[in-house]
């Protein structure tokens, strides 16, 4: 690595995300000041014996700690000020009540704010704990600016930088991560951040530092949803005397719905004739065998609470006269059934709404089979409802619920007048401008 690229990184927390960013850091060629109020962790480090026991750690402490590369102190103030870049590791444990333990983040802080006072030269706080969205905007850089007596983005820099270490193999997770993720008060910050993984290949994000707090939390969600995803599936196979292994085998071999992008876009409820009704037919097979599985027969109960947002958005405006672009479970296709479009609009009307509905692929004349007796039977009077053009469901509306982006919905809701409501449960083209406006409402943006 060239001079030009080495940076002077203290690592504040020598637990063990501290100890092997400190022993990384120190590999790529970096020099790494490793801090933590523990006489006995910096003794040992200090002699480069490894502090937790995993795959390659003994090896590169060792060597780093012997070329110097890694040194070790209890003085927090010192190790800011001989470097460049400080990473806060500190626990982020959980609460009685659930919440976060912020206390040791606040000590850490504390700290640095306290050292920067006295640095008179620019210096980039990163934090790798896990920290829930505005835990660093509201509380830890107001510690900071107030300590220091500096501004953030002009004095000194912060940033989020998540870590994506798995217990057992997080010296390989480390120098081949899934993803590199800072969220940043400023560009220069950002910049200095990156240039400690320049050496680290994957994908990079930059962005705002809620954004970067938030993904964490995402991905851990996820991955424990996944556990217990697979661990249900296993009780139900084995309760149906199945192989889950070889089930799983073959879902896992499909990355183009189920390992992939596919459903994991935030936006309305899902519906028809296949997801609801197979959720409830495996539901079914569970409880005959006495299976509990409250992750899977509780999808349903999630879905029917987002369809439950959409309800109150309207319910708290308090106006009556509603317009419902798109009908369809499926933008673009005419199937009806367990659609939470139609469930929307029969709730509505069911308590006295004034609703039009225009859906470019729905036509009475043209609905056959299952498909015509569902709407039978939820919308009997589908037909009176119905609207042929997109104007006459605008020049109803003092709400519009916007359950269609093909394009002559997309335009019709840009000629919206700012006395009108827009319910967004598709996240339109122009959402991104959109979000903020007195007069618009997203279901999950």
């Amino acid at each position: 690595m060239s001079d030009s690229h080495r940076t002077v990184v203290s690592v504040h927390g020598l637990g063990y995300v501290g100890c092997v960013s400190a022993v990384c850091l120190a590999s790529l060629g970096h020099r790494v000041i490793g801090v933590d109020v523990n006489p006995d962790k910096v003794d040992s480090l200090g002699r480069g014996i490894a502090l937790i026991v995993e795959d390659r750690i003994g090896d590169l402490t060792a060597d780093v700690v012997s070329a110097g590369m890694l040194t070790v102190t209890t003085d927090a103030r010192s190790a800011l000020a001989e470097s460049d870049v400080s990473l806060i590791c500190v626990g982020t444990p959980s609460a009685p009540t659930g919440g976060l333990v912020t206390t040791y983040l606040e000590q850490a802080t504390a700290e640095l704010g306290a050292a920067l006072a006295v640095t008179d030269r620019w210096h980039t706080v990163v934090y790798r704990s896990t920290m829930l969205p505005g835990t660093c905007e509201d509380l830890l850089i107001p510690q900071l600016e107030e300590l220091s007596g500096k501004r953030v983005g002009v004095d000194f820099g912060v940033c989020v930088n998540p870590e994506y270490l798995r217990e057992g193999t997080s010296v390989s997770d480390f120098f081949d991560p899934p993803k590199t993720v800072v969220g940043a008060s400023d560009a220069r910050a950002a910049n200095a951040v990156m240039e400690l993984y320049s050496a680290i290949p994957g994908k990079r994000y930059v962005g705002p530092i809620n954004i970067a707090e938030m993904t964490k939390y995402v991905d851990n969600c996820f991955h424990a949803l996944k556990v217990s995803f697979a661990n249900e599936i296993g009780a139900i196979c084995l309760s149906l005397d199945l192989d889950s292994h070889e089930v799983m085998d073959i879902f896992l071999s499909d990355t183009k719905l189920n390992l992939g992008p596919s459903y994991l876009r935030p936006g309305f409820a899902f519906g028809g004739s296949c997801l609801p009704k197979d959720l409830r037919a495996l539901t079914h097979v569970a409880r005959r065998n006495v299976v509990d599985i409250p992750l899977i027969e509780n999808i349903l109960v999630s879905n029917k609470s987002h369809l439950e947002r959409a309800l109150n958005l309207v319910l708290n405006d308090g106006r009556r006269r509603i317009g419902l672009f798109g009908l369809a479970f499926k933008s673009g296709t005419d199937d009806l059934r367990e659609s939470p479009l139609v469930e929307l609009a029969e709730r509505l009307i069911g308590k006295g709404y004034d609703v039009k509905i225009f859906d470019a692929n729905v036509s009475m004349s043209r609905l056959i089979g299952a498909n015509r007796a569902y709407i039978s039977q939820r919308l009997p009077h589908l037909s009176e409802l119905l609207v042929e053009d997109v104007d006459s469901v605008l020049d109803h509306s003092e709400i519009v619920i916007v359950g269609s982006r093909l394009p002559d919905v997309v335009d019709a809701v840009s000629r919206c007048s700012s006395e009108q409501l827009i319910i967004d449960l598709v996240r339109l083209p122009e959402a991104d401008q959109l979000r903020g406006a007195d007069n618009y409402k997203g279901i999950a943006w």
